[in-house]
């Protein structure tokens, strides 16, 4: 009896963000990818709708990569019951735990401010999870390797290819018999600036193909490469401006930062300080150190001409980072996120944006409904927690940052594919953008290409010659996390209408443990980090474990020496930056001064 395949929608068709595509195997479910939904509205209501089908019956979940549209909700599946193993790259566990340990702060502290200030349309504002469930979570990622066969039970085979996007980013191809499907995850171009070149997967019967950039190709640079940015920086500094570069922590921010130095090197911007003011950047920079000893980045990359700049400052401290909203001189401010959805870069923009001195340079695609997209439209004033500010710095944006595949490389990547697909799905772009490109691929590969709608469901068939597979089994998992005790949802009033993008339903519920307040929250990524010393090089683990030890100790009284010994432990720890314990030592502790400036 053939076993029923299908596939569903629950995210990235329609709109670029909220990836999320379920196959249904017989009665197994797996998610390829748990990305959170960004940008407008009637999209980001969604983050808390109920999910449609009962987190706890999906079997696993397979990430391409560590974005937020890709990774973020993952911490709301376990909140409400999923306990599955998480693969993922070796890179993208790491680069995730960044992630979603930064987006569990910022979700409570928003939920804070929004109840302090009054500007929530909510009497109790919750957050959509917590450091906790983040803490869930992270124990559920189990990472493989890539081009390897992996053995999930009955015919089912899982396969990784390098995507090029980020590190540790992936194509993902899951197999049953001759039923295919290839997702291609957020592809790069051909040439990062970064990485080693994306790979060729295995040809499948259907392929999901992102759309990000499908209705253009990427601008060849007129005259030398980043000349915008060169420009817009000595324009402002010769002002006596200041000028904000929201980015990306993963990828985007060492991607921004060696632009800066060939620029510096070459003399056509001047000599002011750059400060990278994101602690998930200055966690994501330690992985990527790592990566180019390990492998993974281009091999004629040499990450000290611009990662050891004299004048560059890596700023975790939160005082600090809001003393750059009134810079001492003129100086250039490398922030997340990159749309401006959040993070540091926020408060950047509320007090910079007022001056018509200063500059904010833009990076990469801003998604439709955020405040990028907003203020590259012309927005002449900005709601920044509750009030209004006007914008009068100047706004631009360097289109050759970008590390998406345009429409030639999507068809140059789709064309590589043997057998070709049966069916391509262009997913993970705006409307007008997914249906450019699923014409160009009629028109110039002769095959099926359609635009999915959100929630709809495909029946998958065989297709004959599939290359061969060699599964192998999977890593052994740890016992199953049990799942806390759910609050019953409080609702969330309906906007109108009866469909379903416009009635988010019920809220996601607050667990058992909230971690409202900040001594519990940095007990708990101390305990954390106390629980990686072993996995240190021996020489190391005295020192980070002493200073971790009087932190510990000084948790709930001077906020200034349990800074200082917080500090001690990470300079102790970033020492052995080049292996699993003290990465993650670092992005632990690079949290604690965010909790404490709460």
């Amino acid at each position: 009896m053939t076993t029923p395949i299908s596939l569903t929608f629950l995210g990235g068709a329609g709109t670029v963000t909220g990836s999320k595509h379920l196959l249904t195997v017989g009665s197994r479910r797996l998610l390829v990818d748990a990305g959170m939904f960004q940008g407008e509205k009637k999209w980001r209501e969604l983050n808390w709708a109920e999910f449609p089908i009962p987190p706890a019956s999906l079997e696993a979940v397979v990430l391409t990569h560590a974005h937020m549209d890709h990774c973020g909700y993952l911490p709301a599946l376990v909140a409400r019951g999923f306990t599955g193993p998480i693969w993922c790259t070796e890179a993208t566990a790491r680069l995730a735990e960044i992630v979603l340990m930064d987006a569990g702060h910022l979700q409570e502290r928003e939920a804070q401010y929004a109840a302090e200030g009054g500007y929530s349309k909510h009497e109790t504002p919750l957050p959509l999870y917590t450091v906790a469930d983040v803490e869930r979570t992270l124990p559920l990622l189990r990472a493989v390797p890539y081009d390897t066969d992996l053995d999930l039970g009955d015919e089912l085979v899982l396969r990784l290819t390098r995507a090029g996007h980020i590190l540790g980013s992936a194509s993902v191809t899951l197999r049953h018999g001759d039923v295919s499907v290839l997702v291609s995850g957020d592809l790069g171009r051909h040439d990062h600036p970064l990485l080693e070149s994306r790979e060729e997967p295995p040809g499948a019967g259907y392929v999901l193909v992102e759309s990000t950039y499908g209705d253009r190709e990427h601008p060849d640079p007129e005259g030398q490469p980043h000349e915008i940015l060169a420009d817009v920086v000595r324009r402002t500094i010769g002002r006596g401006g200041s000028v904000l570069i929201p980015a990306f922590a993963v990828d985007r921010t060492p991607v921004v930062l060696k632009s800066l130095a060939l620029l510096r090197r070459e003399a056509r911007i001047p000599d002011v300080p750059i400060f990278v003011n994101s602690p998930m950047a200055v966690a994501a920079l330690a992985v990527y150190r790592d990566a180019a000893r390990t492998g993974g980045l281009r091999p004629d990359l040499h990450l000290d001409e611009f990662m050891n700049l004299p004048n560059l400052r890596e700023v975790t401290d939160a005082e600090e980072s809001k003393r750059l909203n009134r810079p001492e001189q003129p100086c250039i401010i490398v922030s997340s996120s990159g749309m401006a959805t959040g993070g540091r870069v926020l408060h950047h923009l509320e007090h910079l944006l007022p001056n018509p001195r200063n500059a904010v340079v833009f990076t990469g695609y801003q998604g439709v409904g955020t405040r990028g997209r907003t203020l590259l439209e012309g927005a002449t004033e900005m709601k920044f927690r509750g009030r209004f500010v006007p914008v009068k710095a100047e706004i631009v944006q360097d289109s050759e940052f970008s590390v998406h595949a345009d429409g030639s490389d999507l068809i140059d990547w789709l064309a590589g594919l043997t057998p070709p697909p049966h069916t391509v799905f262009c997913v993970h772009g705006e409307a007008d953008s997914a249906a450019a490109l699923a014409a160009r691929i009629h028109r110039e590969l002769g095959l099926t290409a359609v635009v999915p709608r959100y929630r709809e469901v495909v029946t998958l068939t065989p297709l004959t010659g599939l290359p061969p597979t060699s599964p192998v089994a999977p890593p052994s998992l740890p016992p199953p996390v049990e799942p806390l005790p759910v609050a019953e949802a409080s609702t969330v009033p309906a906007r109108g209408g009866s469909d379903s993008m416009d009635r988010p339903g019920a809220r996601l519920p607050a667990t058992a443990s909230t971690h409202r307040d900040d001594s519990d929250q940095v007990r708990i990524i101390l305990a954390t980090a106390l629980g990686q010393v072993p996995f240190l090089p021996a020489e190391k683990q005295t020192p980070v474990s002493v200073a971790l030890q009087r932190a510990v100790a000084l948790v709930g009284s001077d906020p200034g020496q349990l800074l200082d010994a917080v500090n001690s432990a990470l300079y102790a720890a970033a020492e052995a930056v080049e292996t699993p314990g003290g990465q993650s030592i670092v992005a632990l502790l690079a949290h604690v001064p965010k909790v404490l400036a709460g």
